[in-house]
């Protein structure tokens, strides 16, 4: 059976939908003391990805300190179609989770939600406490003056103030503002890649990562143009319009991995930098040979030199 698009988007996938129910503790400036979370996911009619989704949520949901954190998460098969992963899964619905509680502590007590927030934000001890396994470096540690960065240059009061006064003046039509800060969890993981020069002086990058339109490409093309381009004093900006990157499928670059967790790029970069590095070390001998002769070698008359001993060669 084949789906036209439209079709299979409404049989299959989506985001879990979730039932939250929370008890939070707090005092009366706005710290909070404890959490508990009762969470039930729809996972729909079979498994699929559903199994990782409440780790994410609570990866998310972590991302203030609670002080005392307790959950009780149930994955639910129910008669709906079955949800997948999408863009950050289970990241969104635990943002939402976890603002929806701020917002509501900061509306019991009469507080700017943004106050709680700030007063709800880890220092780097919690952090570690948090999220022992991933935390980082101290100074790695950026939410804080970010956040203070954002509220400055974006005119975030000013613009509080003008809301409320326009909200204060219309009874039928509100206008609202927010700032949602988050902590996310990556995971890199190993990428391939490879890296020919062909005959012509052009360049065909392979590698593992997907272009979705996050720009994957792009920096792949930049890297390989950089990385070739050590051997002359403008860095090679000219091998830039050279290169060519080319999906990679199963049969000619195995082991591609996943396009996921907001690392790929830099995972399919680093890749492509070796493969470089690899082919720098075969083209400098050439290089310094014909550099002798004379001081201006270019990357044409290198790549015709090295062809004469091979029709093209490759790293990866």
């Amino acid at each position: 059976m084949y789906l036209n698009r439209n079709t299979d988007m409404v049989m299959v996938g989506g985001r879990h939908p979730v039932k939250a129910h929370y008890s939070v503790g707090f005092k009366s400036d706005g710290k909070i003391t404890a959490l508990h979370l009762d969470l039930l996911i729809n996972a729909g009619i079979s498994p699929d990805a559903s199994p990782i989704i409440p780790d994410a949520i609570i990866s998310s949901v972590k991302k203030y300190n609670w002080g005392a954190l307790s959950f009780d998460i149930k994955l639910c098969k129910t008669n709906i179609s079955s949800k997948s992963v999408m863009r950050a899964p289970g990241d969104t619905q635990g943002s939402l989770i976890a603002d929806a509680v701020i917002e509501h502590v900061a509306s019991a007590l009469s507080l700017d939600a943004n106050s709680v927030r700030e007063k709800n934000f880890h220092t780097y001890g919690t952090l570690q406490l948090f999220y022992p396994d991933s935390a980082g470096e101290a100074s790695t540690y950026t939410l804080h003056s970010i956040f203070d960065r954002l509220i400055s240059t974006s005119s975030y009061l000013d613009r509080a103030e003008s809301i409320k006064e326009f909200n204060s003046n219309n009874k039928w039509r509100k206008r609202g503002i927010s700032c949602v800060p988050l902590i996310f969890k990556v995971d890199p993981r190993a990428a391939p890649g490879r890296v020919s020069v062909l005959n012509d002086g052009s360049i065909v990058v392979e590698v593992g990562g997907i272009e979705i339109g996050q720009g994957l490409w792009t920096k792949v093309q930049q890297m390989t143009a950089f990385a070739l381009g050590k051997l002359w004093p403008d860095g090679g900006e000219s091998l830039l319009e050279r290169v060519r990157v080319l999906q990679a499928d199963t049969l000619n670059l195995i082991q591609g991995g996943l396009t996921a967790g907001s690392t790929s790029s830099e995972s399919s970069c680093a890749a492509t930098l070796q493969a470089c590095n690899m082919l720098i070390g075969r083209l400098k001998p050439v290089f310094d040979r014909l550099q002798q002769q004379s001081e201006n070698v270019s990357w044409d008359t290198l790549i015709s030199q090295v062809s004469l001993s091979s029709s093209s060669f490759r790293s990866c």
